[in-house]
């Protein structure tokens, strides 16, 4: 921001606008993906067979030690698992923009494993918000599953994510109804599609998309695109996924969200010099000439990157930086990016500017972080109202 003052005026004009909007009549349709998260504590060794009398192994390294240890032999890690709670982009981008008041509908794998069209009972929070918005929850097949195996220095999680590859255009029409479906989409002024990292059935959700919905005229709303860390996917496949998006923003506003560590691969795949010259950490000043850079390169309507200090945009109005509410010791940062991207979309549908999309972003993932609870509307213009003008 140009000064200290800049940015709070930006956010107080954010929260009036937050305030007046009637959320509920700007409709969103939020998928894929679904994950049950168990969270796990590994056993160093027993002090006795009570269930909680144990002492954990407390480090990665620790437990990297024990595993390389049993090379050769073979030994056993006992796994006590605290909690199961319901996880997965699309569902935590989902419930923050229904506790925000968008009338949101949940598409994607959030089935019980033995009935998938009947939600899995950890999804019943999501259904209560997003029932309470306006919208509902659609389970079409059952949730992946991640064992988070937590340490004092970091967490190693270990996906099993088969169930999510059942999710495919094509299986949507079947379990929704092609004719339904597609006027739902239709009729939609946001369509939020996240996780095609994970989810080898999301490039033809692309292209059906494209084929279908858009190109046939009549779409009045926005896309926002959230790939996911696409570290393990190779340069071809990330290629492609971009080379849909590109297609895609020919008949409809597409906004591509992206980590900081997303935007370097995605800049360089794209041959878009994103952060060229760049030594170190980047500054707000080069990643907002990052997203301009990327978008660009990859020619879609917006590209927004949120790094943990703040967040850069930029569209054909444009490029902006947005300095954010950074949180030393967050009480809960598990779906933070999710919750920055509900905010930055909601800010996009409502009309915002560019920067108050971007104060509105960091806004949401600011409040949930601090609060471990998605913020409501209140909440947030609360919170924007009360940023300073420097941190």
């Amino acid at each position: 921001m140009s000064n200290s003052l800049h940015r709070s005026e930006i956010a107080r004009s954010a929260a009036g606008k937050l305030a007046a909007a009637a959320l509920g009549s700007f409709p969103a349709i939020i998928g894929f993906d679904g994950f049950v998260d168990a969270i796990i504590a590994v056993v160093g060794q027993r002090r006795s067979m009570r269930g909680d009398d144990y002492q954990r192994i407390e480090t990665i390294t620790g437990f990297a030690e024990r595993c390389a240890a049993a090379a050769g032999k073979s030994t056993n890690i006992e796994l006590v698992v605290h909690e199961e709670r319901f996880g997965g982009n699309g569902p935590l981008m989902a419930g923050g923009l229904a506790q925000m008041g968008l009338a949101t509908t949940y598409v994607g794998a959030v089935g019980r494993v033995d009935a998938p069209r009947i939600l899995h009972p950890l999804y019943e929070e999501l259904q209560r918000r997003c029932v309470a918005s306006g919208g509902g929850v659609e389970p079409v097949a059952p949730p992946a599953f991640t064992h988070a195996l937590e340490f004092d220095d970091g967490k190693i999680m270990l996906g099993q994510p088969g169930n999510i590859q059942q999710v495919t255009w094509n299986g949507l029409k079947a379990a929704l109804g092609e004719r339904a479906m597609i006027g739902r989409l239709a009729n939609a002024r946001l369509i939020g599609i996240v996780n095609w990292v994970m989810m080898g059935g999301v490039q033809d959700i692309f292209d059906g998309l494209t084929r279908d919905v858009f190109a046939a005229g009549g779409f009045k709303g926005r896309v926002f695109i959230d790939l996911c860390d696409p570290a393990k996917r190779t340069d071809s496949d990330v290629a492609a996924a971009l080379a849909a998006l590109r297609r895609m923003a020919e008949h409809v506003p597409v906004t591509l969200g992206l980590n900081l560590a997303e935007s370097e691969r995605i800049g360089a795949v794209a041959g878009a010099g994103a952060y060229d010259g760049v030594q170190g950490h980047p500054t707000g000043a080069q990643i907002r000439t990052a997203a301009e850079r990327v978008r660009a390169a990859i020619g879609v309507g917006c590209v927004v990157i949120h790094p943990r200090e703040g967040a850069a945009a930029a569209d054909a109005s444009g490029a902006a930086w947005f300095d954010g509410p950074l949180v030393k010791k967050p009480k809960l940062s598990t779906g933070a990016g999710d919750h920055f991207n509900a905010g930055f979309a909601a800010g996009q549908v409502i009309g915002l500017s560019l920067e108050e999309c971007l104060a509105l972003g960091c806004a949401t993932s600011g409040a949930y972080v601090r609060d471990a609870l998605s913020p409501t509307r209140e909440r947030l213009v609360e919170f924007l109202r009360d940023l300073p003008g420097a941190e």
